[in-house]
């Protein structure tokens, strides 16, 4: 890969990580302290277990990205989806710290790091793969969270993607935004841009 694609690679990943911590908070906005804890049925993981997950996970896999295992001797992965003692409080203080982990990991990456392997639970992974690899996991859990949270809000909820029923109007918004020449938003952030506009 040349340098400008990894560049574009590493931009895109960064922002796309961002976007999607970004859509879990607002979704986690909207619910009460009681629907944070809640489960579906005795299965099922609550947004406060999926937070608990996250953090852990982010913990685990970017301290020390490019020069120890991705999965840590310390983690205790099965305690992450047990809920003892903790509040709402100091579980997002566990998953602001675990998102700056990411980025302080992330972010200062270097084109001549891309040629580097890292290892999760000792499997080599290039540099991309451990990205992308975070990046849908990440993403297929605030899928949950996000679910969850418009569950408990049912017609109170406020949406986080394309609002129903005005695909056109959306589509039409972004046409005339490139008509424009204007910078096109993030796909993850464009719907946000979209509700801005007309409220």
């Amino acid at each position: 890969m040349t340098s400008e694609i990894i560049e574009n690679y590493l931009s895109d990943s960064i922002k796309s990580f961002r976007n999607y911590k970004s859509m879990a908070e607002k979704a986690m906005a909207q619910v009460s302290d009681e629907e944070f804890f809640r489960a579906l049925d005795e299965e099922a993981n609550s947004i406060a277990v999926i937070v608990k997950h996250i953090a852990g996970n982010l913990r685990s896999r970017w301290t020390d990205f490019l020069t120890s295992d991705g999965e840590k001797a310390d983690r205790k992965r099965d305690t992450e989806f047990e809920l003892m003692d903790e509040t709402r409080a100091s579980l997002m203080e566990r998953w602001e710290e675990g998102w700056q982990t990411l980025f302080n990991a992330i972010e200062p990456l270097k084109s001549e790091d891309f040629s580097k392997t890292v290892a999760i639970r000792g499997e080599p992974h290039s540099i991309c793969e451990a990205i992308n690899r975070q990046l849908t996991h990440y993403a297929y859990h605030i899928g949950q969270i996000t679910f969850l949270a418009k569950h408990f809000r049912s017609k109170a909820w406020k949406t986080l993607s394309v609002p129903r029923g005005r695909s056109d109007e959306f589509n039409k918004f972004l046409a005339e935004k490139k008509a424009r020449g204007e910078t096109q938003t993030h796909a993850l952030e464009a719907p946000a841009e979209f509700e801005a506009k007309n409220n």
